[in-house]
């Protein structure tokens, strides 16, 4: 009589073992991930502003330069800790302080509120980022036939998500 040979089972790329639940191993593969491509997006962002002549600025100070420069309108503290989900204020004013300093940023208090608009200087980083960005990242996109919806997709289903995340995490605190 044959034997018969078992079913063969597609291997995880995991981590951390130790973190996935027998029949969850898919949600420890998503974390490694996201883990991976987060870390990639962080020292893209800081090559490319430092490519773009303003170098020393860490991936958060960026994303706070992009925030601020987006639109054309002045934010506030808390408009910029709402957008980047950042719930530690001190964070983000630590990289206010920092783009301010610098002459990226310009702090204005027209009222009881302060905001922080793009100088100058930060706007021309700006554009220089995006040019950058777009001789390295996107020409790399359109060769490699990367589709935006499929892009448009997957940020729905990553910022979908983040609220899974922000549940549990609201949950793990009251443990």
């Amino acid at each position: 009589m044959p034997r018969s040979t078992p079913a063969k089972t597609r291997s995880h790329i995991l981590s951390s073992a130790h973190l996935a639940s027998p029949g969850a191993e898919e949600l420890s593969e998503f974390e490694y991930g996201l883990t991976v491509a987060a870390n990639g997006f962080n020292r893209w962002i800081v090559h490319c502003m430092k490519a773009a002549g303003v170098p020393d600025l860490s991936a958060l100070d960026v994303l706070v330069l992009h925030h601020i420069h987006h639109r054309g309108r002045p934010k506030r503290l808390s408009d910029l800790c709402l957008v980047l989900d950042i719930d530690d204020t001190h964070v983000v004013n630590y990289s206010l302080k920092k783009l301010v300093q610098d002459g990226l940023v310009a702090r204005k208090k027209p009222s009881k509120e302060v905001f922080y608009e793009t100088t100058d200087k930060g706007e021309s980083a700006c554009q220089r980022y995006r040019e950058i960005r777009d001789q390295c990242l996107l020409a790399p996109f359109a060769q490699g036939g990367t589709h935006s919806k499929a892009l448009s997709e997957l940020a729905s289903r990553l910022r979908s998500l983040s609220g899974l995340y922000d549940q549990a995490a609201r949950a793990a605190s009251s443990l």
